[in-house]
């Protein structure tokens, strides 16, 4: 059996002295080469601090994270070789010009590939004579991701890679995600707010709610698994109507609006029986099903392996 490539094992980070502010509770993830695993969670989830805890950038509280083999917070050389990462808020050298750039981080690695930078920076028309410190935010982001492709890393973690690009160059680095992930030996983990860009080109999703996973698992199964149910029924619903499995239930005289975990015909074909009720199954996108998860009093969906 092939070995995962990122291992999360009951990984626990909390910062500041008491009372301390615990932002992962537990976290496990085990995931396999190959992988483009979108990382979904409302603002202050712990998406950064567990890329950032894989990385070695932060050392865990509690729990462990093997990547590529190693240890996160004793990465070796090799394996550091190995890996790519886009910050949040790209920082480099701000004197320099965006070619002395290109061509001091070529310098640390045997791997870099000069024709594949050239060609990004040719699509994302980065100015290669200007200094990085005038730079927009979206030309410094183009620059990061241009620096973390170079050397073709055999792991890729981006945190919000598309925040501060326009939609012209979000579709270009769409398009080479696509084109990355023909390599069935890349594996990419990366975080985002913009939820059509990840179903383009995500085959797993990881949702952290409350320092926790909600759900890990096949983009395909997570939308088989959530569907809104509207059943129209014969008399007046009580307000105490209740379906096993909701997400989110609104009831207005006979008709029940209900987003439902695990849906199956059966439970739509009990609704009609029960209460000689018209149901009407409709799909959700990944924003929708987003926004079901996190409403007031949703449960947690079971986590996939």
């Amino acid at each position: 059996m092939t070995p995962p490539v990122v291992a999360i094992d009951a990984l626990e980070k909390s910062f500041g002295d008491y009372p301390t502010k615990r932002v992962l509770r537990g976290v496990n993830l085990s995931i396999p080469p190959g992988t483009v695993l979108g990382l979904l969670g409302q603002n202050g989830s712990g998406k950064s601090t567990l890329l950032k805890c894989s990385l070695g950038l932060l050392r865990p509280t509690a729990g462990s994270v093997t990547v590529l083999g190693d240890d996160s917070w004793n990465l070796s050389a090799g394996v550091k070789a190995r890996l790519g990462y886009v910050p949040q808020e790209a920082v480099t050298y701000p004197w320099m010009r965006v070619r002395q750039v290109i061509a001091y981080t070529a310098a640390f690695y045997p791997t870099w590939n000069q024709r594949l930078v050239d060609e990004l920076c040719q699509r994302w028309r980065l100015p290669l004579e200007e200094r990085v410190g005038p730079l927009s935010v979206g030309q410094l982001q183009s620059l990061a991701i241009v620096l973390a492709l170079g050397h073709e890393p055999e792991l890729l973690m981006l945190d919000e890679p598309v925040a501060g690009l326009d939609p012209s160059a979000r579709r270009e680095f769409l398009r080479t995600i696509l084109e990355i992930v023909d390599n069935p030996r890349r594996t990419i983990m990366f975080s985002t707010h913009i939820t059509s860009d990840l179903e383009r080109v995500a085959n797993r999703v990881a949702i952290l709610k409350d320092g926790r996973i909600a759900y890990y698992g096949e983009l395909d199964e997570l939308k088989d698994r959530v569907k809104r149910l509207r059943i129209a029924a014969a008399h007046d619903l009580p307000q105490s109507f209740k379906i096993p499995g909701a997400l989110r239930c609104e009831v207005a005289g006979a008709v029940a609006t209900v987003s439902v975990n695990d849906f199956d015909e059966q439970l739509a074909d009990h609704l009609r029986t029960a209460w000689s009720a018209d149901v009407t199954v409709h799909d959700l996108n990944l924003e929708e099903i987003f926004v079901e998860m996190h409403a007031a009093g949703s449960p947690t969906l079971a986590v996939t392996r």
